[in-house]
Protein backbone atom coordinates (compact mmCIF):
# COMPACT_ATOMS: atom_id res chain seq x y z
CA UNK A 1 0.00 0.00 0.00
CA UNK A 2 1.44 3.35 -1.05
CA UNK A 3 1.44 6.19 1.46
CA UNK A 4 2.82 9.70 1.93
CA UNK A 5 4.19 11.21 5.12
CA UNK A 6 3.34 14.92 5.53
CA UNK A 7 3.36 17.47 8.30
CA UNK A 8 1.82 20.83 9.12
CA UNK A 9 4.34 22.66 11.36
CA UNK A 10 5.38 19.34 12.88
CA UNK A 11 1.90 17.77 13.27
CA UNK A 12 2.71 14.70 11.19
CA UNK A 13 0.35 12.14 9.69
CA UNK A 14 0.51 9.29 7.23
CA UNK A 15 -1.71 10.04 4.22
CA UNK A 16 -3.29 7.37 2.04
CA UNK A 17 -5.03 8.11 -1.27
CA UNK A 18 -8.13 5.89 -1.18
CA UNK A 19 -8.90 6.69 -4.81
CA UNK A 20 -6.11 4.17 -5.44
CA UNK A 21 -5.71 2.16 -2.22
CA UNK A 22 -8.09 0.13 -0.05
CA UNK A 23 -7.94 0.41 3.74
CA UNK A 24 -10.29 -2.18 5.30
CA UNK A 25 -9.35 -1.45 8.94
CA UNK A 26 -8.07 2.12 9.25
CA UNK A 27 -8.16 2.13 13.06
CA UNK A 28 -5.77 -0.82 13.32
CA UNK A 29 -3.62 0.57 10.51
CA UNK A 30 -3.35 3.93 12.30
CA UNK A 31 -2.00 2.21 15.41
CA UNK A 32 0.51 0.15 13.43
CA UNK A 33 1.74 2.99 11.22
CA UNK A 34 1.96 5.57 14.01
CA UNK A 35 4.26 3.51 16.22
CA UNK A 36 7.84 4.81 16.31
CA UNK A 37 10.55 2.22 15.68
CA UNK A 38 8.05 -0.52 14.73
CA UNK A 39 6.03 1.56 12.26
CA UNK A 40 6.49 4.87 10.48
CA UNK A 41 6.04 7.11 13.50
CA UNK A 42 3.26 9.70 13.26
CA UNK A 43 0.45 11.43 15.08
CA UNK A 44 -2.02 9.31 13.14
CA UNK A 45 -3.44 8.28 9.78
CA UNK A 46 -5.41 10.39 7.28
CA UNK A 47 -7.44 8.97 4.39
CA UNK A 48 -8.10 11.10 1.30
CA UNK A 49 -11.05 9.94 -0.77
CA UNK A 50 -14.10 10.82 -2.86
CA UNK A 51 -17.09 12.73 -1.53
CA UNK A 52 -20.65 13.12 -2.84
CA UNK A 53 -21.00 16.53 -1.14
CA UNK A 54 -17.58 18.13 -1.60
CA UNK A 55 -14.47 17.86 -3.77
CA UNK A 56 -12.80 15.37 -1.42
CA UNK A 57 -13.40 13.63 1.87
CA UNK A 58 -11.05 13.29 4.84
CA UNK A 59 -11.10 10.67 7.56
CA UNK A 60 -8.49 10.97 10.29
CA UNK A 61 -7.46 8.48 12.95
CA UNK A 62 -5.33 9.25 15.98
CA UNK A 63 -2.28 7.25 16.95
CA UNK A 64 -4.39 5.15 19.34
CA UNK A 65 -6.82 4.21 16.55
CA UNK A 66 -9.65 6.50 17.65
CA UNK A 67 -11.30 8.46 14.85
CA UNK A 68 -11.15 12.23 15.13
CA UNK A 69 -13.60 14.73 13.71
CA UNK A 70 -11.21 17.37 12.43
CA UNK A 71 -7.56 18.39 12.18
CA UNK A 72 -6.56 21.86 11.03
CA UNK A 73 -3.02 20.87 10.07
CA UNK A 74 -4.19 17.77 8.21
CA UNK A 75 -6.63 19.67 6.02
CA UNK A 76 -3.84 22.01 4.88
CA UNK A 77 -1.73 18.97 4.00
CA UNK A 78 -4.62 17.50 2.03
CA UNK A 79 -4.92 20.74 0.07
CA UNK A 80 -1.26 20.51 -0.88
CA UNK A 81 -1.53 16.80 -1.67
CA UNK A 82 -4.56 16.99 -3.99
CA UNK A 83 -3.15 19.96 -5.91
CA UNK A 84 0.46 18.91 -6.29
CA UNK A 85 -0.44 15.26 -7.00
CA UNK A 86 -2.77 16.31 -9.80
CA UNK A 87 -6.12 15.41 -8.23
CA UNK A 88 -7.36 19.00 -8.76
CA UNK A 89 -6.35 22.17 -10.57
CA UNK A 90 -8.53 24.40 -8.38
CA UNK A 91 -7.16 26.95 -5.92
CA UNK A 92 -10.30 26.61 -3.79
CA UNK A 93 -11.09 23.15 -2.46
CA UNK A 94 -14.13 21.92 -0.54
CA UNK A 95 -13.28 19.13 1.90
CA UNK A 96 -15.83 16.99 3.72
CA UNK A 97 -14.87 16.12 7.29
CA UNK A 98 -16.67 14.55 10.23
CA UNK A 99 -17.30 18.09 11.52
CA UNK A 100 -18.67 19.45 8.23
CA UNK A 101 -17.39 20.80 4.94
CA UNK A 102 -14.30 23.00 5.15
CA UNK A 103 -13.23 25.51 2.50
CA UNK A 104 -9.51 25.60 1.72
CA UNK A 105 -7.91 28.51 -0.13
CA UNK A 106 -4.57 27.59 -1.70
CA UNK A 107 -1.77 30.11 -2.20
CA UNK A 108 0.05 28.77 -5.26
CA UNK A 109 3.45 29.84 -6.54
CA UNK A 110 5.21 28.17 -9.48
CA UNK A 111 2.97 25.13 -9.26
CA UNK A 112 3.53 24.61 -5.53
CA UNK A 113 1.15 25.24 -2.65
CA UNK A 114 3.04 27.62 -0.36
CA UNK A 115 0.30 28.27 2.18
CA UNK A 116 -3.29 27.27 2.83
CA UNK A 117 -6.03 29.28 4.54
CA UNK A 118 -8.77 27.18 6.12
CA UNK A 119 -12.25 28.33 7.05
CA UNK A 120 -12.70 26.35 10.28
CA UNK A 121 -16.26 27.57 10.77
CA UNK A 122 -17.84 28.93 13.94
CA UNK A 123 -16.48 28.01 17.36
CA UNK A 124 -18.91 26.07 19.54
CA UNK A 125 -19.30 27.50 23.01
CA UNK A 126 -22.40 25.76 24.39
CA UNK A 127 -21.21 22.96 26.71
CA UNK A 128 -23.45 20.32 25.13
CA UNK A 129 -22.04 21.12 21.68
CA UNK A 130 -18.37 20.79 22.70
CA UNK A 131 -19.23 18.43 24.57
CA UNK A 132 -18.42 18.99 28.25
CA UNK A 133 -20.67 18.04 31.14
CA UNK A 134 -21.02 21.46 32.75
CA UNK A 135 -24.01 23.81 33.09
CA UNK A 136 -24.44 27.28 31.65
CA UNK A 137 -24.13 28.90 28.24
CA UNK A 138 -20.30 28.89 28.19
CA UNK A 139 -17.42 27.36 30.11
CA UNK A 140 -14.98 30.18 30.88
CA UNK A 141 -12.36 29.96 33.63
CA UNK A 142 -14.00 26.94 35.20
CA UNK A 143 -11.80 25.59 38.03
CA UNK A 144 -10.50 22.05 37.62
CA UNK A 145 -8.19 20.42 40.15
CA UNK A 146 -5.59 17.93 38.91
CA UNK A 147 -2.84 16.49 41.12
CA UNK A 148 -3.71 19.04 43.80
CA UNK A 149 -3.29 21.93 41.35
CA UNK A 150 -6.36 24.07 40.59
CA UNK A 151 -6.40 25.46 37.07
CA UNK A 152 -8.82 27.72 35.20
CA UNK A 153 -10.24 26.00 32.13
CA UNK A 154 -12.13 27.47 29.17
CA UNK A 155 -13.80 25.02 26.78
CA UNK A 156 -14.27 25.51 23.03
CA UNK A 157 -15.53 23.22 20.30
CA UNK A 158 -13.90 23.46 16.87
CA UNK A 159 -15.62 20.40 15.46
CA UNK A 160 -13.70 18.59 18.20
CA UNK A 161 -13.45 19.35 21.94
CA UNK A 162 -10.79 21.59 23.50
CA UNK A 163 -9.95 22.61 27.05
CA UNK A 164 -7.78 25.76 27.11
CA UNK A 165 -5.72 26.62 30.18
CA UNK A 166 -3.61 29.78 30.43
CA UNK A 167 -0.40 29.22 32.39
CA UNK A 168 2.68 31.26 33.29
CA UNK A 169 5.12 29.16 31.27
CA UNK A 170 3.93 26.40 28.90
CA UNK A 171 7.52 25.35 28.20
CA UNK A 172 8.07 24.15 31.77
CA UNK A 173 4.54 23.01 32.53
CA UNK A 174 3.64 19.35 33.13
CA UNK A 175 1.78 19.02 29.84
CA UNK A 176 2.02 15.21 29.83
CA UNK A 177 0.82 14.54 33.35
CA UNK A 178 -1.89 17.21 33.51
CA UNK A 179 -2.92 16.86 29.87
CA UNK A 180 -3.43 13.12 30.07
CA UNK A 181 -5.64 13.40 33.14
CA UNK A 182 -7.80 16.19 31.72
CA UNK A 183 -8.18 14.31 28.41
CA UNK A 184 -9.76 11.40 30.28
CA UNK A 185 -11.67 13.42 32.89
CA UNK A 186 -15.32 12.42 33.34
CA UNK A 187 -16.36 15.97 32.39
CA UNK A 188 -15.58 15.11 28.76
CA UNK A 189 -17.76 12.31 27.35
CA UNK A 190 -15.71 12.16 24.13
CA UNK A 191 -12.40 12.99 25.86
CA UNK A 192 -10.74 16.28 24.95
CA UNK A 193 -7.70 18.01 23.54
CA UNK A 194 -5.92 20.18 26.10
CA UNK A 195 -4.04 23.40 25.33
CA UNK A 196 -1.62 25.16 27.70
CA UNK A 197 -1.11 28.72 26.53
CA UNK A 198 0.54 32.02 27.41
CA UNK A 199 -0.34 35.41 25.94
CA UNK A 200 2.81 37.34 25.00
CA UNK A 201 1.07 40.36 23.44
CA UNK A 202 -2.38 41.37 22.21
CA UNK A 203 -1.55 39.70 18.90
CA UNK A 204 0.83 36.91 19.97
CA UNK A 205 0.19 33.66 21.83
CA UNK A 206 2.40 30.67 22.51
CA UNK A 207 1.11 27.22 23.41
CA UNK A 208 1.71 23.51 23.83
CA UNK A 209 -0.96 20.92 23.17
CA UNK A 210 -1.90 17.51 24.54
CA UNK A 211 -3.84 15.98 21.67
CA UNK A 212 -6.66 13.54 22.31
CA UNK A 213 -5.62 10.06 21.26
CA UNK A 214 -2.04 10.99 20.35
CA UNK A 215 -0.41 12.67 23.36
CA UNK A 216 1.68 15.82 23.01
CA UNK A 217 2.06 16.89 19.39
CA UNK A 218 4.15 19.66 17.90
CA UNK A 219 1.06 21.47 16.61
CA UNK A 220 -2.73 21.39 16.55
CA UNK A 221 -4.60 23.69 14.17
CA UNK A 222 -8.00 23.42 15.82
CA UNK A 223 -6.22 23.81 19.17
CA UNK A 224 -4.66 27.09 18.04
CA UNK A 225 -8.12 28.28 16.99
CA UNK A 226 -9.59 27.28 20.35
CA UNK A 227 -6.81 29.13 22.19
CA UNK A 228 -7.52 32.34 20.25
CA UNK A 229 -11.25 32.07 21.00
CA UNK A 230 -10.56 31.53 24.70
CA UNK A 231 -8.11 34.43 24.75
CA UNK A 232 -10.61 36.79 23.10
CA UNK A 233 -13.45 35.75 25.40
CA UNK A 234 -11.21 36.31 28.41
CA UNK A 235 -10.20 39.77 27.15
CA UNK A 236 -6.55 38.81 26.65
CA UNK A 237 -6.04 39.38 22.90
CA UNK A 238 -7.50 40.94 19.80
CA UNK A 239 -9.45 38.77 17.34
CA UNK A 240 -6.37 38.08 15.20
CA UNK A 241 -3.05 36.71 16.45
CA UNK A 242 0.05 34.76 15.57
CA UNK A 243 0.01 31.53 17.54
CA UNK A 244 3.39 29.93 18.20
CA UNK A 245 3.34 26.17 18.69
CA UNK A 246 6.23 23.79 19.28
CA UNK A 247 6.56 23.09 15.54
CA UNK A 248 5.98 26.56 14.11
CA UNK A 249 3.48 29.41 13.80
CA UNK A 250 -0.06 29.84 12.52
CA UNK A 251 -1.99 33.00 11.77
CA UNK A 252 -5.46 32.75 13.29
CA UNK A 253 -8.34 35.23 12.97
CA UNK A 254 -11.87 35.20 14.40
CA UNK A 255 -13.92 37.17 11.90
CA UNK A 256 -16.64 39.25 13.59
CA UNK A 257 -18.70 39.45 10.38
CA UNK A 258 -19.45 35.74 9.95
CA UNK A 259 -18.15 34.46 13.34
CA UNK A 260 -15.85 32.02 11.51
CA UNK A 261 -12.27 31.17 12.40
CA UNK A 262 -9.75 31.50 9.56
CA UNK A 263 -6.34 29.93 9.89
CA UNK A 264 -3.32 30.17 7.60
CA UNK A 265 -0.14 28.14 7.58
CA UNK A 266 2.17 25.88 5.56
CA UNK A 267 2.07 22.18 4.72
CA UNK A 268 5.01 19.96 3.79
CA UNK A 269 5.76 16.63 2.16
CA UNK A 270 8.24 14.43 4.01
CA UNK A 271 8.46 11.22 1.97
CA UNK A 272 6.56 8.61 -0.02
CA UNK A 273 6.71 4.93 0.80
CA UNK A 274 5.15 1.49 0.50
CA UNK A 275 3.62 -0.22 3.56
CA UNK A 276 4.31 -3.95 3.43
CA UNK A 277 1.65 -6.10 5.05
CA UNK A 278 3.13 -8.46 7.65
Amino acid sequence: MRFTKMHGIGNDYVYVNTFEEQVPDPAALAVAMSRPHFGIGADGLVLIGPSSEADFRMRMFNADGSEGEMCGNAVRCIAKYVYERGLTTASTVKLATASGIKTLELQIDAGRVRQVTVDLGEPQLAPQAIPVNLPGARVLNHPITIQGLTLQMSCVGMGNPHAVIFVDDPEHFDVHGIGRQIEHDALFPKRTNVEFARVRARDRIEMRVWERGSGETLACGTGAAAVLVAAVLNGLTERSARVKLSGGELQVAWNPDDNHIYQSGPASFVFDGVWLED
